[in-house]
């Protein structure tokens, strides 16, 4: 009985790269938008809050169409949908920079967000079934530190060429980034071995839905998935707003070079991977909630290095939490016997949802109140999510019939 894809071996490098370079464009065209907020909200004369639906429109598609998309793939395969989204996205991503008014660019924006559900619904249970045992936790913190890439290029990029070119122009290089990396992908992804098809009737996928909705440990996760991507979006959908004003009065260029702290999430995302190997995931955890606390407290002073220096720690602080928690999933689905990419969808549903509507509210709170008032909602967030961390910490382990040591289910 295979045991997976050795780390190591040139088939694992392929799978490794292919699903880096998938990570980079999905999130790099989910995010095309944010670094630029505050240009779409002058050049289309809405509100700060009102600018955050480019963003919040794209995930909420990405959220609904995970929740047909997951089952979809426990049907019928993985490495068509990944190939499907990553393409239909990029090209989405085109039209994006052609539209004609603000209702036309947030409508383009959520059908963006639904073409994009193909990966992320997917990817972790793609590796779940192809890697060994062993690796499984370090491939995912790798995909992951793929989509901190894409999240920072999506950022930086866009606004460097806004700054230069406007925002078309913008969110036409997000999208040729993403053709790009769709090329990469169809050349090294090697196809599914190990994919057994699992009905996906509405009945079947609705028992398993109940099913999932019902273990403690998947419920405190969904929880965590949401309440980690609030924390991220309040921030940096603020941000750039806050850096316009007194006392830092950054152009919006210059504001976006705040993105580069983003590698910092790779490095992380990595390194909590192959702790959460050696050590457990339920021992990592509640570290990245601590780092991710620590950050948000110093983006509190009126300073460009602490802000920095936070935005950093909550970056880190959010891929290790992120990392873990969304290579957890597919694992304890797995030992309870539940379809894996289906249970791996309702934690990116939450964990999209937990970005709409935050992401809605951290612009709301910056109308009411200005940062003090994003930095308590955002405080709150990690708050919640130490308390859904101890919760998993309590929760009983699932075993397998087939043992894999130093991994938490």
């Amino acid at each position: 009985m295979s045991t997976g894809v050795q780390p190591g071996t040139p088939a694992y490098r392929r799978v490794v790269v292919a699903l880096f370079a998938a990570g980079v464009a999905t999130f790099a065209l989910l995010y095309s938008t944010q670094a630029l907020l505050p240009v779409l909200a002058t050049r289309f004369g809405v509100s700060a809050g009102a600018s955050a639906w480019s963003l919040s429109a794209t995930t909420l598609g990405l959220a609904v169409a995970l929740l047909v998309v997951g089952p979809l793939s426990d049907r019928y395969g993985r490495t068509p949908l990944i190939h499907a989204s990553v393409l239909l996205a990029s090209l989405v991503g085109l039209a994006c920079a052609l539209a004609p008014s603000w209702p036309a660019l947030v409508g383009l924006r959520l059908l963006e967000g639904v073409a994009l559900a193909g990966l992320p619904a997917v990817a972790t249970a793609y590796l779940r079934e192809e890697l060994h045992p062993g690796s499984q936790a370090r491939a995912v913190g790798l995909y992951v530190a793929g989509t901190a890439i894409g999240g920072m290029a999506g950022r930086l990029l866009t606004g460097a060429v806004a700054g230069a070119f406007g925002w078309r122009w913008a969110l036409a290089s997000a999208a040729a980034l993403g053709l790009v990396c769709a090329v990469v992908v169809r050349v090294l992804l090697p196809a599914s071995r190990q994919f057994v098809p699992r009905p996906a009737g509405l009945h079947a996928v609705l028992g398993t839905a109940r099913q999932a909705l019902s273990d403690r440990g998947l419920l405190a996760l969904f929880g965590i998935g949401g309440c980690s991507m609030g924390v991220l979006t309040v921030l940096l959908n603020t941000v750039g707003f806050r850096l316009a004003l007194d006392p830092f009065h950054l152009g919006l260029a210059a504001a976006s070079l705040l993105f580069c702290v983003y590698p910092v999430g790779s490095l992380s995302s990595a390194l909590s991977g192959r702790l959460a190997d050696r050590y457990g995931r339920r021992a990592v955890l509640p570290i990245g909630c601590v780092v991710a606390l620590l950050g948000v407290l110093l983006t509190i002073p009126a300073s460009l290095p602490l802000l920095v220096v936070g935005l950093a720690l909550v970056i880190a602080g959010f891929f290790a939490v992120h990392g873990v928690a969304s290579g957890w999933v597919p694992a304890r689905a797995h030992a309870a016997g539940l379809a894996t990419a289906q249970a791996a969808s309702l934690y990116l549903f939450a964990y999209y949802v937990g970005a709409s509507v935050f992401g809605a509210l951290g612009g709301q709170a910056w109308n009411a109140a200005g940062w003090p008032s994003v930095v308590v909602l955002a405080a709150g967030l990690v708050v919640v999510l130490g308390v859904l961390a101890l919760v998993l910490r309590r929760t009983p382990t699932l075993l397998v019939a087939v043992p894999q040591p130093r991994t938490s289910r």
